[in-house]
């Protein structure tokens, strides 16, 4: 008869878990050219639809999101291309213009943060020099609800319009909870990691670190905070540009990167 140690159950229990701890972290990186909309939908939508583009309006320029050689990072990343005209948001609205990726309903469970849960959002972006935002809006960055009221982002990262242009953290479409001056963004990778405790009353953190010399640009903690609204169902990332088309004269086309995303459910 074969003894089993004591502490090998135990410590097999403890692989198994480690195991499906990681299962619950998704990342979308680049790869190269081609084929970018359906990667992004491999591991964002389940091969469904989480890239709205403009690309009905403006057919001529073909896809707006691609992949391109960074070499900054020394690797494949995506590049978001927005055009003053004729861009638009999906042919359905002309006042604005969304190019955007996300998760949404049909995405897979761990990529969509219901109520207890931990949800670690992370990801790199840069602007390019000179970037010119709206005095009304320009997200990059939005976490929205899933039903019930759920027109209105709970956190948006927008860059805005002013006397100096500002990249503002914005809670609930309403209160600027961190700001910092834009031209700290232009023309450099910054690292991005927010946590989110999902709850009526739940935790959010958020700091954006640049890259070339590791100064945090943005750093925000609120151990007490809305996450969720009672009647919503889940929580969800968007990336990418949207942006107002109120005052065109002040805005110009633009190229943004972003790599490296990742979601961590806990």
């Amino acid at each position: 008869m074969i003894k089993t140690a004591p502490y090998i159950l135990p410590i097999a229990l403890i692989y198994f878990a480690n195991i499906f701890y990681c299962e619950a972290q998704t990342t979308l990186q680049a790869d190269g050219p081609g084929e970018t909309y359906e990667l992004i939908n491999k591991v964002l939508a389940s091969g469904k639809e989480g890239v709205e583009t403009p690309d009905c309006a403006h057919q001529d320029f073909g896809r707006h999101i691609s992949e391109v050689w960074d070499e900054d990072l020394k690797k494949y990343v995506f590049q978001f291309q927005i055009h003053t005209t004729p861009d638009n948001d999906r042919c359905q609205k002309t006042d604005r213009q969304r190019l955007e990726i996300k998760t949404y309903q049909s995405s897979p469970n761990n990529l969509k943060g219901t109520s207890g849960e931990t949800i670690t959002y992370s990801w790199k972006f840069k602007l390019p020099s000179g970037f010119q935002p709206s005095s009304s809006f320009t997200h990059l960055h939005q976490i929205k609800a899933v039903g019930g009221t759920d027109g209105m982002p709970i956190f948006t990262l927008t860059a805005r319009k002013g006397k100096i242009n500002k990249l503002n953290l914005i809670h609930n479409n309403q209160t600027v909870l961190a700001s910092a001056n834009l031209n700290e963004f232009e023309n450099t990778w910054v690292e991005v990691t927010e946590v989110i405790k999902v709850d009526t009353l739940g935790s959010y953190s958020i700091k954006i670190v640049r890259l070339k010399d590791g100064k945090e640009l943005i750093s925000y903690i609120n151990p007490s905070i809305l996450t969720i609204r009672n009647d919503n169902s889940f929580i969800r990332p968007k990336w990418g540009i949207y942006r107002s088309l109120n005052k065109s004269i002040d805005l110009r086309d633009e190229t943004l990167w972003f790599a490296d995303f990742s979601i961590l459910e806990e």
